[in-house]
């Protein structure tokens, strides 16, 4: 793409995520639903003025990506963890096996092909962290709720990696093909990570912050995500999980950091913009009609497996009873890392492709415009947003 083109998508973008922050004000909808909603729009299934752009897609999903990640890694400290690790650990489980538990034995029931059952039960697990953690920032929600739920999405793809590693490994045994190819891939991918996010981020935790006591710098705070990630993508490694890692030891090993990384809070928000926009225009609406029964059965059996397996996680672990009704609901967006699994699994499996990605691509548009507002619903409920919190016992009670 040319420069200018460049230059003038991104200055749109940008200035179309102000103008939706401002609406999102205005009517109370998730600001992620209305970016995806408008580059669904622009895009090439409705005006098509968008100039050529996954490449400026890819990266710019990489970069908010890692910014999330790494984020959602330092938000799990010790405290947290004493707190709430038991709560995190049963929640995140049990939404991960009643998801592909659900999917992969109802589609199975419903009489379509195990192979094909078990690469779309993988890719339900699936959910998008970004959408998420946006959703509970842009609201103010603060209190058990949110920490668990911000918890739970932090681990919450690792475990589903895991997961839908293990079922390709499955399906290609069901073939009669070797499953060692899926299961080293799958130690590489997850095993990596974790080496690459040590790696990174021991030495970071006591090397930055130096500069300006207290904080890394902008410089700092980004040298180090991007480099973790992209050395990740290098070996094809789970950036998310890289960087989460990293993350994580930084946010528990830099003692003399006030706030790990806060310079990237200040500067995520436009590479989200660029990434929620370009990801609707990336959907492509053509494949609604053609999934048919397989697409509605896969988001019915996704949805319920998040409201099922949320509730026996929480319910086991002893999360509060009003908070387990809702935990499910609040893990409803998919994006990026479903696609990224569907791509994985067409190409093990040809003689699915089609319907692989047509029912990916169909659920992630209805999950990624409808999933932030359901996470808003939830957020209200439990009474953890700025506006409830503002709001009196009685008036809360009504």
């Amino acid at each position: 793409m040319p420069e200018h083109l460049i230059l003038v998508t991104i200055g749109g973008l940008l200035l179309v995520g102000l103008a939706m922050d401002a609406l999102g004000r205005q009517t109370h909808l998730p600001r992620v639903t209305l970016l995806v909603l408008v580059g669904i729009i622009v895009g090439p299934s409705v005006l098509d003025i968008l100039p050529a752009t996954h490449s400026l897609y890819s990266l710019a999903a990489a970069m908010a990506l890692v910014m999330v990640a790494f984020l959602l890694g330092g938000k799990l400290t010790r405290q947290v963890l004493a707190a709430d690790g038991v709560h995190i650990l049963g929640v995140s489980t049990g939404v991960v096996l009643a998801t592909a538990l659900l999917v992969g034995g109802g589609l199975w029931v419903a009489g379509f092909d195990p192979v094909l059952s078990l690469a779309l039960a993988g890719i339900a697990t699936a959910t998008d962290p970004a959408a998420t953690q946006d959703v509970v920032d842009r609201s103010g929600a603060r209190g058990p709720f949110s920490r668990l739920l911000l918890g739970v999405v932090a681990i919450d793809d690792a475990w589903g990696l895991i997961a839908f590693s293990l079922l390709i490994a499955l399906a290609h045994s069901l073939l009669g093909e070797s499953a060692m190819g899926s299961i080293e891939s799958a130690a590489v991918e997850i095993g990596g990570a974790v080496v690459i996010g040590l790696l990174i981020g021991l030495p970071a935790a006591y090397l930055t912050g130096r500069l300006k006591p207290g904080e890394p710098t902008q410089a700092e705070a980004l040298g180090v995500v991007f480099l973790c990630g992209g050395l990740a993508l290098t070996i094809q490694a789970s950036f998310l999980l890289a960087v989460m890692v990293a993350g994580f030891v930084i946010a528990n090993l830099a003692r003399h950091h006030a706030r790990a990384f806060h310079e990237i809070e200040h500067i995520e928000w436009p590479f989200l913009v660029l990434f929620f926009v370009l990801a609707g225009a990336s959907l492509d609406l053509s494949a609604l009609p053609a999934i048919g029964l397989l697409g509605a059965l896969y988001v019915v059996l996704r949805f319920a497996g998040r409201i099922v397996g949320g509730w026996l996680g929480a319910a086991a672990t002893g999360v509060d009873r009003h908070q387990r009704l809702w935990i499910g609901s609040a893990m409803m967006p998919q994006a990026g890392v479903a696609m990224g699994m569907a791509l994985i699994a067409a190409g093990s499996f040809p003689q699915f492709r089609t319907e692989i990605l047509a029912t990916t691509i169909a659920a992630t548009v209805v999950f990624e415009l409808g999933g932030p507002i359901l996470t808003q619903i939830a957020l209200n409920n439990v009474g953890e947003t700025r506006k409830r919190r503002k709001k009196p016992p009685a008036a809360q009670s009504e």
